[in-house]
């Protein structure tokens, strides 16, 4: 029986083919085991509502993307009086059915009432599917998601739905469809259930060979085969605050050397669940955790209760040996209003970049939150942060600079501008004699900004400096970076005069130039006691906010960094990763943010590269980006982050990284080049040889040095950097830069990289890193193409066309001889439900982010160990919490099951 009325249908088994007897077919469909004898269910469109007061917004409320909508359309209000629609639909027989909505629910107020029954509020709460529907995208009310209104009964015949709209923000709404099913419904945009059941057989399809990642709460088991709790000391600050001796990070009253395996969080706010989620750091390796926040409300002054809050997480982390590292200021956090007297200028929409280098009042209200943080008492144990040895380091600034693109006229209001034309006229009256004795000698217009009058000389744009390299440019870079520098050094005087003990660095940005400007940055950060940068490898991602956002319709391109892919496809390798790590001055060098973006299928790279080469290159500190979860959530949302990190390829994969990391089971290379920039030539913008963050393809390899000679124009080759290590010093009279002859280590021919120690090879022609080293063997990359792999204590093979294995020493010893081994995998990841579909261009437009549960690709592979011994050593499977499942015999051969990702290797 089909009713026809005002937008609505209605399907039964019997005139409906999708619809088959007993529902068995369309149960499989929706992922349920039975299904209702009659399986029924009636949609109606809300923009045809048999009556309505509803009262449209006559311009950007209802402008919105049809096309994501039910019927291409949908019954909004926003209006000072509420809206109301009722829609009139058959049912052909009595019975309960669910009423499912799909309308908005972002400060909004929406109620329902069947048949002229009492009007009852729809909770907003439990929205699934949340999408942004607004046609510029910005994210603002309008959006819809999908909503349980809940169980109700109909009555034969004709029924009647009631909805209203009302609240205190114009009693806005949308209504774009509803639902009523007698089976259980999960929604996907704007799909009926009959086409809703045709994509989950497709879905099915498409995620055959895949398995779920949901453990189960960790209940912390002394039985455990990954806990590296034992990794950190018993409680942080044990071994005396965190110093630096020569190029290594050091516990000052031990002495003893430290690495930091770390992530930028925690992400919980209650003292218990911080207590949980430092417990789950700890044992996945982490003893550092950089605290990323503000201590200023939006108008610039001391927020205390974030104070306090950062106490409490500092104690929760300090109980599991886990140090806190705090970066407190970043120009994105900051508005300043009109009546800002410490920043004027500023309407309430602008960032105060590169305000805080110049302005002394700015810096005054700055180190009032340095005091703050650091001088408040804790009102639980009465101690001061500053006093805390647990506080490993401290920021001074986060990603800005006078070097940057931010840096530019038309980005600092004329009261800022003025403060710094004026610091600059003043310098160089210092050094020429006078402004016009300055603008005489670079020869030249003036710059319509300069009021020589007014003691003020304008600055030309950061492409103009490092392309043109004038007289005038050389005198604006010295400039600003002898201020920037002074800024750090004051700074850095400032905080050791409250009594700070830890260790500070400056900042962590890139430049406009990394050939010219970036060496000039790096020496501007020398003046504190390590370098810092961040880095990440990102994935193509185009569309709106896709900087800090996965949303459906954005595109992005599968990237692997094992082969130097580029990122937008179709283009030569490019020659540069966030893991390069050359140090600056021989300190020690912190990757303080560093990740793969989501939803790059290579992202499972990541963790043992980073421990792998942060290894080799003798790094002291890698910091992932971000905790945003202590769940193993992938945070669906109508948007998802594209740094997750609580994910099976990346926190999954810490206890093996870690390990290798931490421990240094991967040994530090050779120093291959050992650079000397002299700090004169820098400021006459003649650049570095070695550019750190600069994209060099295969192209501009021509240009690498052969041997040992290095010649003007001369680019060290950026692969010298997964080969060993290399250090930059600025000295005041420069000198020979040391390059070691890479040819027995580096042949693009072949290409192939190898480790000056021999522990490391990298085929980046295949995309297969191998890891060698007396306590860590395995490979990681396009394992079915790279075939068997013989190692020394061990071999492996498997068809995994992306796949992780490694064993590592759990005791320290050598694998040859370790009693404790654990055996780690993994292929990638995605969360289910997500679906791309392939461009032309080589790119993938994503259809569906996805939700929850994480799903990894089905393992596999077979692992031999050769020791002489082998066939007495056992191997168990742990669960993904480590604790033991099942006992799998001698471990001579492992054949690796498909959804256990780590085994426990002992006699």
């Amino acid at each position: 029986m089909t009713f026809a009325s005002a937008g609505w249908k209605a399907r039964s088994p019997s005139r409906n083919a999708t619809w088959t007897a007993k529902g068995a077919c369309f149960g499989l469909a929706l992922l349920i085991c039975s299904a209702p004898a009659r399986a029924d269910w009636i949609w109606v469109e809300g923009e045809k509502p048999a009556k309505s007061t509803m009262h449209r917004h006559p311009y950007w409320y209802d402008q919105v993307k049809r096309g994501e909508l039910s019927g291409g359309d949908l019954i909004s209000n926003f209006d000072d009086r509420p809206g109301e629609a009722s829609y009139r639909f058959g049912s052909r027989s009595a019975g309960p059915y669910e009423l499912w909505a799909r309308a908005n629910p972002v400060q909004a107020k929406l109620f329902y009432r069947l048949n002229e029954g009492a009007w009852t509020a729809i909770d907003l709460a439990g929205a699934r599917e949340p999408t942004n529907i607004a046609a510029d995208g910005k994210p603002d009310l309008r959006f819809v998601a999908w909503l349980r209104v809940g169980e109700v009964t109909l009555k034969k015949g004709t029924n009647v739905v009631a909805f209203r709209m009302e609240g205190p923000n114009h009693n806005h709404g949308f209504l774009d469809c509803f639902v009523l099913i007698n089976e259980p419904f999960a929604p996907r945009g704007a799909l009926k259930p009959d086409a809703l059941a045709r994509a989950r057989l497709q879905d099915d399809e498409a995620d055959k060979g895949w398995f779920a990642f949901d453990p189960k709460p960790d209940p912390f088991s002394a039985k455990s085969g990954i806990d590296l709790r034992f990794l950190n000391e018993k409680t942080a600050g044990d071994g005396g605050f965190i110093g630096v001796k020569g190029s290594q990070f050091v516990h000052t009253r031990t002495g003893e050397p430290v690495r930091f395996w770390g992530v930028n969080g925690p992400s919980s706010s209650k003292p218990e669940d911080l207590r949980g989620e430092a417990r789950m750091l700890a044992k996945h390796g982490v003893n550092l955790a950089r605290i990323h926040h503000g201590y200023f409300d939006e108008k610039g002054d001391v927020d205390i209760a974030a104070v306090r809050r950062s106490m409490a997480v500092v104690q929760a982390l300090k109980a599991e040996g886990i140090y806190s590292y705090f970066s407190i200021y970043f120009p994105l956090w900051l508005k300043p209003g009109p009546d800002t007297p410490w920043l004027k200028g500023y309407d309430g929409r602008q960032t105060p970049f590169a305000a805080l280098f110049f302005n002394t009042d700015f810096q005054k209200r700055y180190q009032e939150w340095w005091k703050a943080l650091l001088l408040t008492p804790s009102p639980a144990t009465g101690q001061r942060l500053v006093d805390d040895p647990a506080v490993a380091g401290l920021e001074i600034i986060n990603e800005d600079s006078y070097l940057f693109w931010t840096f530019s006229a038309e980005m600092i209001p004329d009261p800022e501008l003025r403060i710094l034309e004026t610091q600059f006229g003043d310098w160089l009256t210092k050094k020429h004699g006078s402004i016009d004795r300055a603008l005489k000698t670079w020869g030249g217009r003036p710059l319509d900004g300069d009021r020589p009058g007014e003691g003020r000389v304008a600055f030309r744009p950061l492409w103009n400096m490092f392309n043109e390299k004038t007289r005038r440019d050389q005198d604006a870079a010295r400039f600003l970076v002898e201020g920037q520098r002074a800024f750090y050094s004051e700074t850095y005087r400032f905080l050791r005069g409250l009594g700070f003990q830890g260790v500070i660095t400056a900042s962590n940005w890139i430049t406009a130039s990394p050939e010219i400007l970036g060496p000039l940055e790096k020496y501007s950060y020398t003046v504190t006691d390590f370098i810092d940068r961040h880095g990440y490898f990102s994935c193509h991602s185009q569309g709106e906010a896709s900087e800090w956002s996965v949303r459906d319709g954005h595109t992005y391109a599968d990237r692997s960094a094992l082969r130097f892919d580029p990122e937008a496809p179709g283009k030569s390798r490019a020659f540069v990763h966030p893991a390069m790590d050359p140090s600056y001055d021989g300190k020690p060098s912190m990757i303080s943010e560093t990740t793969w973006n989501r939803p790059n299928r290579y992202r499972s790279e990541a963790p043992l590269f980073y421990a792998a080469y942060g290894a080799l290159q003798d790094s002291d500190a890698i910091v992932h980006f971000a905790l945003d979860s202590a769940a193993w959530s992938v945070k669906p949302g109508y948007f998802m982050q594209p740094w997750t990190l609580m994910s099976p390829a990346m926190m999954g994969q810490f206890p093996a990284a870690a390990l290798i990391y931490r421990k240094g089971l991967v040994a530090p290379g050779d120093l291959l080049v050992d650079l000397n920039l002299k700090i004169g030539d820098l400021y006459e913008l003649k650049g570095t040889p070695m550019p750190q963050d600069a994209a060099l393809d295969e192209l501009r390899m021509k240009d690498a040095p052969q041997g040992t000679t290095l010649k003007p124009g001369n680019v060290i080759d950026p692969l010298v950097h997964f080969a060993g290590r290399a250090n930059v010093s600025f000295t005041e009279g420069g000198g020979r830069a040391r390059i070691v002859d890479l040819k027995p280590l580096v042949d693009r021919r072949r290409k192939v990289v190898l480790s000056s120690t021999g522990e490391l090879r990298l085929d980046y022609g295949k995309g297969v890193l191998a890891v060698n080293a007396p306590r860590a063997q395995g490979a990681s990359g396009a394992l079915r193409e790279a075939g068997t792999i013989e190692l020394k204590d061990l071999s492996l093979s498997s068809r995994m066309e992306l796949g992780h294995i490694v064993a590592a020493s759990l005791d320290d010893k050598p694998l040859a001889t370790s009693r404790r081994i654990l055996l780690q995998v993994m292929s990638e990841e995605k969360p289910t439900d997500f679906h791309s579909e392939p461009l032309p261009d080589g790119d993938r437009k994503i259809r569906s982010i996805g939700r929850d549960p994480w799903l990894v690709k089905e393992l596999d592979g077979v692992v031999k160990f050769s020791r002489p011994d082998a066939a007495k050593l056992k191997a168990t499977a742990l669960d993904p919490n480590g604790d033991p499942v099942k006992s799998l015999g001698a471990a001579r051969e492992i054949r690796l099951a498909p959804s256990t990702i780590y085994y426990l290797i002992t006699p």
